[in-house]
């Protein structure tokens, strides 16, 4: 039996879960992006919030976005490599998605909801906190 340990090791390192994940997150990042560049031209500010508070909120909810799902995903596809359950890494990626989704409608209304920030965030601390312990229990 001829092991070819580069078409091995190639095999081993694919990723098979996280990237579908992340492509999900990708489209809902343009969908945040397009919601900050359409409020910028209905309020006509080039840059910045320009003192409006519904596009305040629209360019938190990017930037927050901005600031967890990186790095988390970067996490995740560490885990990944390490060998965590498959299970284990749908629930995490879920736990994102589902976060950043709530985290968004609940910071984007006009009179906020305090109940879907705070799940949003503790759903996304969910994974990215899950990721690095799956890292560090590998």
């Amino acid at each position: 039996m001829n092991i070819n340990i580069h078409d091995y090791l190639l095999e081993i390192m694919i990723l098979h879960i996280v990237p579908s994940y992340a492509a999900a997150l990708a489209l809902l990042f343009i969908l945040l992006s397009a919601n900050v560049i359409r409020g910028r031209g209905q309020h006509k500010v080039a840059l910045g919030s320009g003192g409006m508070p519904d596009l305040e909120r629209r360019v938190r909810v990017h930037a927050n976005f901005a600031e967890y799902v990186p790095f988390t995903l970067l996490l995740l596809m560490m885990a990944e490599l390490r060998g965590t359950l498959t299970l284990v890494l749908h629930v995490l990626c879920l736990c994102l998605i589902v976060g950043r989704l709530l985290h968004a409608w609940g910071v984007s209304q006009p009179v906020e909801n305090f109940r879907f920030r705070i799940s949003g965030m503790v759903f996304t601390f969910t994974a990215l906190g899950g990721a690095a312990l799956a890292i560090l229990f590998s």
